[in-house]
């Protein structure tokens, strides 16, 4: 089995995939438009930055698992793995720390106008008059929008500053709020004017692009610090420069619209040449300690992979299908039996969305459950139930 790995990997965890018995094919500089030239042969595909296109599934011909040694899957063309069976998964949780480290970094860098100080103190310039004049954060509101791992890495860190938090997410429940010390907001338009701080911890999803409009950066309050080290495109970008500008808000961000995909060069961005912005080069997850857990996890996931077929962290998973009636089928455990039970459900029009198959001790009897798009008739379940040399019982139920 042929492995691609097309952005930087530790070395130690480089040597424990080839301890798998994989062949490494070890290539951090390569882009987006040359992988397809590159995955013929390769099985299992690992990125970190690198986009993986439309063009690439297709040139793929062994392809079968894709790794984000990350969280998002954004730069993923997901549709397409669907359409070829190719398995999507992440590294959850494994730079949460990372993240939350640099959120409370900027936000500091914001308050204090670090940036600038180091700036002009490069020049030789002294300026202490002007940069004396810093809010604080202490006892300010802080609105946490998306309590995931990371969220909540920042709602620790940011206690410890003595703020008081605020927090909003679809499945945030006020159980959960409760127990991690927050005041639950019933929806952006709720928390967005209550917070001197906005902190944006969100995935980027359909449902959350474009999710902090126009319209609620309006309604934040003036010198409302706007913290992003999520993505860029969960953002109306455009309405958050022009608030810059006016005066009303400031920004700490590590991501921009239209970032380039190498790791140097020139950035267009109208946003981080704003004054009031404070900007990193989207280097959110990128300390040793947390290349290292993603490491970690991407080794787990490929080891998992190639030793027992499991998939951990699978993303493009149908969440729910079809499937309305479930069949419970005891059965002798030799060949041949669940092919003939597969047989007859063919033969009704009948397709097997889930389907799990479990052996009793021994090895004489197993059990196998199928989860099927529609009913069986009874004509259907005696033909399975009349091979009684294969078949113990056929139990039918409705989902």
């Amino acid at each position: 089995m042929k492995i691609l790995i097309a952005d930087a990997f530790p070395a130690h965890h480089l040597a424990r995939l080839q301890e798998l018995g994989l062949e490494v094919d070890y290539k951090p500089k390569l882009k987006a438009e040359e992988l397809s030239g590159a995955i013929k042969g390769i099985s299992i595909l690992i990125v970190r930055s690198t986009e993986v296109p439309h063009a690439c599934i297709e040139a793929a011909d062994l392809l079968s698992l894709i790794v984000r040694a990350g969280a998002g899957v954004n730069t993923i063309d997901i549709k397409a793995a669907n359409a070829r069976g190719i398995y999507v998964t992440n590294c959850p949780g494994k730079n949460a720390v990372a993240v939350a480290e640099l959120t409370m970094g900027l936000l500091l860098a914001v308050d204090r106008r670090i940036g600038e100080n180091a700036a002009d103190l490069r020049e030789g310039i002294w300026n202490k008059g002007e940069y004396s004049k810093a809010d604080g954060l202490l006892g300010k509101t802080m609105g946490i929008v998306g309590v995931g791992q990371i969220g909540r890495e920042v709602i620790v860190r940011a206690r410890a500053f003595g703020l008081k938090l605020m927090a909003w997410s679809r499945s945030l429940t006020a159980e959960d709020a409760e127990r991690l010390g927050v005041v639950r907001a019933a929806s952006l338009d709720e928390l967005i004017p209550r917070c001197d701080i906005v902190s944006l911890h969100l995935a980027l999803k359909p449902e959350t692009r474009g999710m902090i409009t126009k319209e609620l950066i309006g309604r934040m309050r003036p010198g409302t610090i706007v913290l992003n080290t999520a993505r860029a495109e969960i953002v109306d970008e455009g309405a958050l420069a022009e608030a810059v500008r006016s005066g009303r808000i400031r920004v700490g961000t590590d991501v921009f619209a239209d970032e380039p995909e190498d790791k140097a060069g020139a950035i267009q961005s109208v946003l981080a040449r704003l004054p009031g912005v404070t900007g990193t080069h989207h280097i959110g997850a990128s300390t040793s300690q947390a290349q290292d857990a993603v490491a970690e996890e991407v080794v787990r996931i490929v080891d998992r992979y190639k030793r027992y077929g499991e998939v951990p962290n699978w993303v493009n998973r149908q969440r729910t299908t079809a499937a309305s009636w479930q069949l419970v089928v005891r059965h002798f455990d030799k060949p041949g039996v669940l092919a003939n039970v597969l047989s007859d459900l063919k033969a009704a029009g009948i397709n097997v969305q889930e389907v799990e198959n479990v052996v009793f001790e021994g090895a004489v009897t197993a059990c196998c459950t199928l989860r099927l798009d529609a009913r069986p008739t009874a004509p259907t379940v005696e033909s399975i139930m009349a091979r009684r040399d294969e078949v113990i019982s056929a139990v039918l139920n409705p989902l």
